[in-house]
């Protein structure tokens, strides 16, 4: 796997394909880890120009390429390609700013994926790039894309903030066949600062085929960034990826199991080699006076969710526990936001053991939970479940967002029969959450806004801070 290249301002790419000279990005580019000085832009060179639009399509029970046929063929598919890749970077109000990295060769072991480490950005300032491929050194670019992203303001400064959480998303349930989700375009017409993707970002274990290898495990990647809809929005929105146990390996998975001749480690080689990454999975980052959010791993430290409740039974491990209430405890930002994979609140179905809003994972819960409910402003966005909910822990008052599915197709595995008095909000459709903080006359507020993939908002919470 390839890792990180630092780079000054600018990023460009090179591709190579069928033809010499002719290489593609049809996976787009994605702008993450996004910082007051610093940015990742990843990107990959393909062998064409979108993914195979007109191949074979995979049956509900495949496992593998079907008997007389290459990946290549299948529907969906976006071979990589050799090649040279560079970024460029300016400020968009100073393009006589613009550096650029080296070029650097794209990894064919690694999906033929390249990541750049921007460094030496100015905070709180928009940044235009331009990522360029060719397909051999000292040829000429065959292929540009290009976009843009925000930095984040300094500490210190009052900013208006604003970003956009989903989960969930899987190819054969996206809401437009030719496009992809449709809440991308949405999401893009608010102009969110960032985003993030709480995981389940693709499905290994889901028909149509079932990832039961890297090649496949790859190809669901490749496949569902090359949708148009998602290109366009990561071209121009910075993200933050996290993961869960779908696009990991499995349901509910931990380590050391398998999926098929997927093992653990190459899951969780795979999605670093998927998505702009830095050092570690678990992390904070602060935008602004008025905002700090954190975002945690919910797979890599876990130990076997069949394992009997207790304070040895644990999700984040002792590591990032610590580190999460240490953090949380230096932190001045007016609002402090918990983003995790899984709910800590729920309320939950009665047969799950996969989260904190589990019974198996009790002990640990409710000693975050009480954590979180010492805190003032402070409040968890949480993903995979597959409805939209708002919910307030009844003991130590936490109150948890759900986003919601990526499409009203992937909503389901709760009903309105099942609302308790925990619920602030109930809806089993799609859509994504946008988050706002800000200031009028001086006070910081901050919104939470539930949409549908309709662009309707269908629930909304201002709070003010206390």
């Amino acid at each position: 796997m390839s890792g990180p290249v630092t780079i000054c301002l600018t990023v460009v790419l090179s591709l190579s394909g069928v033809e010499r000279g002719s290489v593609y990005m049809a996976d787009g580019i994605k702008i993450g880890e996004v910082r007051q000085d610093a940015a990742i832009v990843w990107t990959r060179l393909t062998k064409n120009e979108q993914r195979n639009i007109y191949g074979l399509e995979f049956g509900r029970t495949d496992e593998a390429v079907p008997v007389g046929h290459t990946l290549e063929e299948m529907e969906g598919s976006v071979p990589g390609a050799t090649g040279e890749v560079r970024v460029v970077c300016w400020p968009k109000d100073s393009p006589d700013q613009s550096r650029a990295t080296p070029w650097q060769a794209v990894d064919p072991e690694a999906d033929f994926t390249r990541q750049f480490q921007l460094n030496g950005l100015a905070a709180g300032t928009r940044y235009h790039l331009k990522v360029e491929g060719r397909p051999a050194s000292g040829a000429e670019p065959s292929c540009t894309l290009s976009g843009g992203f925000e930095t984040a303001p300094q500490a210190t400064t009052v900013a208006r903030v604003a970003f956009a959480v989903v989960t969930c998303q899987e190819y054969p349930l996206r809401d437009d066949l030719q496009n992809g989700h449709r809440i991308y375009p949405l999401m893009q017409k608010l102009e969110p600062d960032f985003f993030v993707h709480t995981g389940d970002i693709e499905y290994y274990d889901r028909p149509r085929p079932y990832a039961k290898s890297r090649e496949l495990a790859r190809f669901k990647w490749n496949r569902i960034f090359a949708m148009p809809f998602q290109r366009r929005f990561h071209e121009n929105v910075a993200s933050y990826f996290m993961k869960d146990d779908h696009d990991t390996l499995r349901d509910d998975a931990w380590p050391g199991l398998r999926y098929g001749d997927l093992t653990w480690e190459q899951g969780l080689a795979i999605f670093r080699e998927q998505v702009p990454m830095g050092e570690s999975t678990y992390r904070t980052v602060r935008w602004g006076k008025d905002l700090q959010i954190w975002m945690v791993e919910g797979r890599d430290f876990r130990t076997p969710n069949r394992q009997p409740d207790g304070p040895a039974k644990t999700i984040w491990g002792r590591k990032q526990k610590e580190w999460f209430f240490q953090t949380v405890k230096q932190s001045d930002a007016t609002f402090r936001i918990l983003i995790s994979p899984t709910p800590l609140v729920g309320p939950d179905r009665a047969n799950k053991n996969d989260s904190y809003a589990n019974k198996g994972f009790t002990c640990e819960g409710d000693e975050i939970r009480k954590f979180l409910g010492a805190q003032k402003n402070m409040y968890v966005i949480c993903g995979d479940r597959h409805w939209q909910y708002v919910s307030v822990d009844p003991k130590t008052g936490v109150r948890e967002y759900a986003c919601g599915p990526s499409s009203d197709a992937h909503a389901g595995g709760f009903n309105e029969s099942l609302r308790t008095d925990m619920h602030r909000y109930l809806r089993i459709k799609g859509g994504f959450l946008l988050v706002t903080v800000e200031r009028t006359e001086g006070k910081p507020a901050i919104t939470f806004r539930h949409y549908g993939t309709d662009g309707t908002i269908y629930h909304e919470d201002r709070l003010a801070a206390q």
